[in-house]
């Protein structure tokens, strides 16, 4: 008797729920055969959901998280297209539909292509975008309406190029409408992303019944070459005086030539050069000249001297002077100027010979006592 009894107690009372775990489903159609809802079926819809009776392919009744027994009372619009005058008989035909109301979150944007903008600072240039925006039901009636349809089930993966497209496109004319200069940009983040999310959502409100609470930009990015071009811009500004770098890298390769001996006479020859290049640029950094005023050239030099079968100059007679002086010239160093017939020793150039000073011979012995 127990069987029988629990078997007409099956068919005269439905449960109509559902419970997803996907996370990513926004609307299911409860699965009946014909569609029949007997009378007095409970219908259950629990946080985070809407369920929609739709009749013939209009929405009818809609109902929010609660517990329900189905009745005419609370169908009133179902009763009204069906024709019920004095309650319905079991079971009734309808397709109910649940759908999601929840955010659907970590969904993805992006511009599949470059933005052309033109930027008051670099003129043209073309800009990358990407970030994350949430989704959800604002208006399952529409939602249903326009984007469900018949499908048994609707997920967020098949808007989503959609809402891409849109977010791309609202992004292009809010960039192009706020004139925002590319280099401003890193701090307009939160800015651009709260005036996006407003206008995607009036785009797609009414439109479809949903809604993004949440749109980030999470990058916004220039061409590969065109940030080259600016971190070079920014290492010479943090270099500053130019003259005044290029003086220590002198000094530094010079000091890197004194401790390789191993380089031998092609090292002693780069720092003869290194140190006459760098005395010709101080000479030609006077401090007391205003800023920014340009420094006359220096006079041509006409010397060059022989370093290991290899010719280095010219030189002035200054810079010539200098290396004597120092010792990086000696008497026998091969020098040559225009109006030479060759090559000939320092100290038998008449021009060189007063800068070589002969070694005085030892002192006499002092006077027997």
């Amino acid at each position: 008797m127990g069987f029988w009894m629990d078997k007409l107690r099956a068919e005269l009372v439905d449960i109509i729920e559902w419970i997803d775990d996907s996370k990513h489903t926004m609307t299911w159609r409860f699965p009946r055969y014909q569609n029949e809802i007997k009378n007095g079926a409970q219908l259950i819809v629990r946080p985070g959901q809407m369920a929609l009776f739709v009749h013939r392919g209009q929405v009818a009744d809609v109902f929010e998280p609660g517990h329900y027994e189905l009745k005419t009372d609370n169908l009133p619009i179902l009763a009204t297209l069906q024709g019920w005058k004095h309650g319905f008989n079991s079971p009734f035909r309808s397709e109910v539909y649940f759908v999601n109301t929840t955010q659907i979150t970590d969904l993805k944007w992006g511009t599949p292509n470059p933005i052309m903008l033109r930027d008051p600072e670099f003129g043209p240039i073309r800009l990358r975008a990407f970030g994350n925006y949430s989704l959800k039901a604002n208006d399952p009636r529409i939602l249903v309406k326009e984007l469900v349809g018949t499908n048994a089930e609707f997920h967020s993966e098949e808007i989503n190029e959609l809402l891409r497209s849109i977010i791309n496109s609202s992004f292009a004319d809010l960039i192009g409408e706020s004139k925002y200069a590319a280099l401003d940009l890193a701090s307009k983040y939160t800015e651009i992303s709260t005036e996006l999310k407003k206008i995607v959502n009036e785009r797609i409100d009414d439109e479809y019944g949903l809604e993004t609470p949440q749109l980030l930009i999470v990058n916004i990015s220039l061409p590969e070459t065109v940030e080259k071009a600016l971190d070079t811009r920014t290492s010479m500004g943090v270099i500053g005086d130019m003259n005044k770098f290029q003086q220590f890298q002198m000094g530094q390769a010079m000091l890197s030539a004194a401790e390789n001996p191993s380089g031998g006479g092609a090292a002693d020859g780069m720092g003869l050069g290194m140190g006459f290049a760098m005395a010709n640029r101080m000479m030609q950094s006077p401090g007391m000249g205003a800023p920014g005023q340009m420094t006359p050239p220096p006079p041509p030099a006409a010397w060059h001297i022989a370093v290991n079968g290899q010719s280095q100059g010219p030189y002035s007679l200054e810079q010539i002077s200098q290396g004597i002086a120092g010792g990086q010239i000696t008497d026998q160093t091969q020098v040559w100027s225009a109006g030479m017939s060759g090559w000939l020793p320092a100290s038998q150039v008449p021009q060189l010979t007063g800068y070589f000073q002969a070694t005085p011979p030892p002192p006499p012995p002092p006077p027997a006592g």
